[in-house]
């Protein structure tokens, strides 16, 4: 055992997220009440949080004609998604499904950007008839499949090219996405050849050019590197005739979780246009995709701690929340920070636990190697849970998913009810 503070260093999502009179808080809300009245798991989420971190994108793209389109894979949730697009986002979606999701949330059709490398014909026919902004294109062929049904539809569908600049992002491969193995865009190479054909097809209209190259990044180096080879590409493409109205360089911008340090938004995207002014482009219009960074530290998931195992090699802590509910651990090996809801005394006596769900997989786990006292029955709180958690939940082990709660101010309220168990074979037959 050792003498460890749960909470030696700053908590992330600080100050929407902190300890106030020993208690843990989500703005003027206690995590303990919360808990108490909808039960666990529970994901809580910051509508300040979430304010604060658009804030800083905001300032550094002032003055520009600039559209912010929220990642909403990151987190899909209506409540969220009415509150991004109230405050002037549109939305980057990557499926029908996510198409009705931000229709549904109020979005307006034409701040919607289509990504994704897969897209149908039925998909394609939707957003046309939905009016979306963009189609973000990733090969050669979904330009000839897009401009026919585009055709068939008696409309033009406005296109951009995601062209990957195989510029290596320093984050985990698996969220690796601009480099030459990666499944995303056409290569830079190719890129030039591709904007010719799409202005050739009778059912296209070349509006841009797309970027992205990768998620959890917390450098700027990437960033700039990225810039340089899209606005060389740009100059290409418009010597060849074809106009570039709009420049979309993604998102991808890391948050913090075990003490990560990536740019301020403002502070990227001040030194990005200077870069952009600089190549004499400083005049187009800047579209961006941020999604972990808006919402990814507003969210924390609250579990109960159901059983405390002591083993001859590891001790664990088994909880409530599961891979099912918070994915990132088992996928990536991801982590999270794991803190008391009552704010630990720096003299108590902790043990090192690994944090582990009920669900039937040794990859089951949230949290390794975790300095803890903690006793039956209390509820721990994981942080940084509000991207790519609630929004990559399953119901492995006919889990019903949690509940959600966004929190404003000194109030909260439920924008998701926890599924219940019927709910789970609902449209299935015997």
């Amino acid at each position: 055992m050792t003498s460890l503070s749960a909470n030696a260093a700053p908590l992330p999502g600080a100050p929407f997220v902190c300890y106030q009179n020993g208690q843990l808080m989500v703005e003027g809300v206690a995590l303990s009440e919360l808990a108490r009245q909808h039960g666990t798991p529970l994901f809580v989420y910051s509508k300040a949080a979430i304010l604060a971190a658009l804030a800083a994108y905001q300032r550094g793209l002032a003055g520009r004609e600039a559209l912010i389109c929220y990642a909403m894979k990151a987190n899909s949730s209506l409540a969220i998604l009415k509150l991004l697009a109230d405050a002037g986002c549109g939305f980057d979606i990557v499926s029908a499904g996510e198409l009705e999701r931000a229709l549904a949330a109020g979005a307006t059709p034409s701040k919607i950007v289509f990504s994704g490398v897969g897209k149908t014909r039925a998909e394609m026919r939707r957003a046309l008839e939905a009016g979306v902004g963009c189609f973000n294109i990733e090969s050669m062929a979904e330009l000839d499949v897009l401009s026919d049904v585009a055709v068939a539809c008696g409309q033009t569908a406005p296109v951009s090219i995601r062209v990957n600049p195989n510029v290596d992002a320093k984050t985990h491969p698996y969220i690796s996405t601009g480099l030459k193995g990666n499944k995303f865009g056409i290569s830079h190479d190719e890129a030039l050849a591709a904007y010719r054909h799409a202005a050739s097809l009778p059912g296209l209209r070349v509006v841009g050019i797309d970027c992205h190259i990768g998620s959890q990044i917390t450098e700027s180096a990437p960033y700039l590197e990225a810039m340089d080879r899209v606005l060389d590409l740009v100059t290409q493409i418009e010597a060849a005739g074809i106009p570039i109205h709009h420049i979309d360089f993604g998102g991808g911008l890391g948050i913090d979780y075990n003490g990560d340090t990536p740019p301020a938004a403002d502070v990227l995207w001040q030194q990005l246009l200077g870069k952009l002014d600089a190549r004499g482009f400083g005049n187009r219009k800047i579209m961006i995709e941020p999604g972990r960074s808006l919402v990814g530290n507003a969210g924390v998931c609250l579990t109960e701690v159901l059983f405390l195992k002591p083993g001859e090699q590891k001790n664990f802590c088994i909880v409530d929340a599961a891979m099912n509910d918070l994915p990132r651990p088992a996928l990536y090996e991801a982590f999270h920070r794991i803190v008391p809801l009552a704010e630990a005394n720096p003299a108590a006596q902790t043990t090192t636990y690994d944090v582990v769900g009920p669900v039937c997989e040794s990859g089951d786990w949230l949290g390794r190697d975790r300095a803890l006292a903690v006793q039956q029955g209390d509820v721990l709180a994981v942080l940084s849970a509000g991207a790519y958690c609630m929004s990559m939940a399953s119901n492995y082990n006919t889990r019903p998913r949690a509940a959600e709660v966004l929190v404003d101010g000194a109030s909260a309220r439920v924008i998701r009810q926890r599924e219940a168990v019927q709910d789970l074979w609902r449209g299935e037959s015997v």
